[in-house]
C-alpha cells in the first residue's frame, strides 16, 4: 500500500501531459506476463550455461591472426591480397570486440616493460636497446593484458678501437 501511495506521488509532481497512466490489466493478463518472463528467465539461464571462450584460446587464435597477417604483409599476387582483406576483417572483428594486438617492432627497450625477453643479440647499427624482433605479441582484452608479449631485444655491438661512449 506505501509503495502505491508513493507512486501515486511521484506522479502527481509532474505535469498532467507527463504522468503515465497506470496500466488497466486484468488479472489473466498479468498470469501471461508472468509466465512470459518465467519463460524468458528459462531461456537466459540455459544461455549462461554455453560453453565460453577462454582467454588463453582468444589470445591463441589472436596470434595465429598475427602471424598469418605479417607472412602475407610482403607478398604482392591476387590470392595473398584476398587472403590480407579476410585477415583485416576478422582483426576488425577482434578489435570491435575488445581485443588489441599490440606488435613489438622496433621500439626502444626499456627493463620496466612488461615483455618476455628471449634473446639479447649485438646489433652494430643501433645506438639504443630496440626490439628488433616480436616472436609472439602482447594480447590485450578490454585494456587487460592476457597474454605477455615475447620479443629479441637488439643492443647496441660493443665499440671497437678503444672508443669511449661519450
Amino acid at each position: 500500500m506505501r509503495d502505491r501511495r508513493s507512486e501515486e506521488a511521484r506522479q502527481r509532481r509532474q505535469h498532467k501531459e507527463f504522468r503515465i497512466a497506470e496500466p488497466g490489466l486484468r488479472e489473466e493478463e498479468r498470469a501471461r506476463l508472468r509466465e512470459a518472463l518465467h519463460q524468458l528467465s528459462a531461456v537466459l539461464a540455459t544461455t549462461d550455461n554455453a560453453p565460453s571462450l577462454s582467454e588463453a584460446d582468444l589470445a591463441e587464435a589472436a596470434t595465429a591472426l598475427w602471424r598469418a597477417r605479417r607472412k602475407l604483409a610482403g607478398v604482392e599476387d591476387r590470392v595473398a591480397r584476398q587472403a590480407g582483406r579476410f585477415l583485416s576483417a576478422s582483426q576488425d572483428a577482434l578489435d570491435a570486440a575488445g581485443v588489441l594486438v599490440q606488435d613489438h617492432d622496433r621500439i626502444p627497450f626499456g627493463f620496466g616493460m612488461a615483455l618476455e625477453v628471449l634473446l639479447f643479440q649485438d646489433e652494430p647499427d643501433l645506438d639504443v636497446e630496440r626490439v628488433v624482433e616480436t616472436v609472439r605479441p602482447s594480447i590485450y582484452l578490454t585494456g587487460r593484458r592476457i597474454q605477455m608479449g615475447q620479443v629479441i631485444v637488439g643492443r647496441p655491438a660493443a665499440r671497437e678501437n678503444g672508443e669511449a661512449d661519450a
